[in-house]
Formats: structure tokens, sequence, C-alpha cells
């Protein structure tokens, strides 16, 4: 046994502990299979005006909406919003599990992240005139407090960037297929 053992759950300060165990295991399944695919999947419901309710396993609905401003509720983020949230926690996923790999205790994480689109189309039935549609920058800021050099903790967050399946998704090219059912 090593004089420093690495411990089963890795402390994350302030974070709720994430199993570290488990983490490798995740690790080495990835290492044994890195051609798997996982087909994700979520069903939309309108449920009027522009509020609708998004089904994703057996998880209770996830609710997306527009502001007022934009004819909606506003009663939860609207769909480009809501795309901001799923980059932002799938970028502290990664920076949470790359930190417990590599045994950095993380005090704070907060990530703040704006993005400026041009809405003047309204979803086609506006100005549509040639323009860029959707985010044309992202720009995302991580407040990370953890027991590592700057060095390493920049060096962990560009590693997370080139890693993360949502900042991918948002970086290149995806083929996107829509259909009348």
């Amino acid at each position: 046994m090593s004089a420093n053992p690495v411990p089963a759950t890795a402390i994350t300060g302030c974070l709720a502990p994430i199993d570290k165990d488990g983490l490798m295991d995740l690790i080495a399944k990835g290492k044994e299979n890195p051609k798997a695919i996982k087909t994700l999947k979520c069903k939309t419901v309108a449920e009027g005006r522009f509020r609708h309710l998004n089904y994703i396993r057996n998880l209770p609905p996830y609710i997306v909406d527009e502001p007022p401003g934009l004819l909606g509720d506003d009663t939860a983020p609207n769909p480009s919003e809501a795309s901001l949230a799923a980059l932002g926690s799938c970028i502290a996923v990664g920076i949470h599990a790359n930190a417990v790999a590599r045994n950095i205790t993380i005090r704070k994480l907060e990530l703040e992240l704006e993005a400026d689109i041009n809405i003047t189309a309204v979803w086609g039935t506006g100005d549509t005139s040639p323009k860029p549609v959707g985010f044309d920058a992202v720009r995302i800021k991580v407040d990370l407090d953890a027991d590592a050099p700057k060095a390493d903790l920049d060096e962990l967050v560009q590693h997370v960037k080139k890693w993360s399946p949502v900042a991918n998704t948002f970086m290149k090219p995806v083929g996107v297929d829509v259909v009348l059912g």
C-alpha cells in the first residue's frame, strides 16, 4: 500500500463528492470499447403558447419557455438559454471529473456563460434577410478555486473543452435531420 493512498471518494471541498472508484470504472469501460455509441432521447410536447415539456428518461419534464418579450410565459429558460445551461453543465461535469481523476480538490466551481444572438428573424417569420442564425460565439468564464497551480488548472479547463460532448456539438458542424412524422 502506498504512503498516500487515493481515497475511494475524492474530496472536492464544498462540492458533493463523487465516487472515484465509479469514475475509474467509467474510464476503464471507455478504454475497453472506444467506439461505443449511446443514443440519447428526448420527447418534446408543446403545452401551449411557447411552453414545452421535454421528457428525458423517467425524469419529470424539463420545461422550456420564452420570456414575455418573445411572447412566452417566462416560466423557464428559452431554448437558447437551455442550450447554454447544457453547455455550462457539461463543462462543469468535465472539470469536476477530471479534477477528481487528477486528485485535485475543488473548493468552488462556477461558470458564467454568455452568447449574443440576433432574434430579428423571429423563428423564420420575421426578417429573413441573410444573416447568421444562432449564436456567433459563446463566452465562458470559469471561476475555479482548487488546490493546484494556475497553469495546471488552465490545462485542465482546455482539456475539458476539447473533450466536452456538448462543447464539441457547439464547435463542429452536426447534421440535423428534421422530418414530419
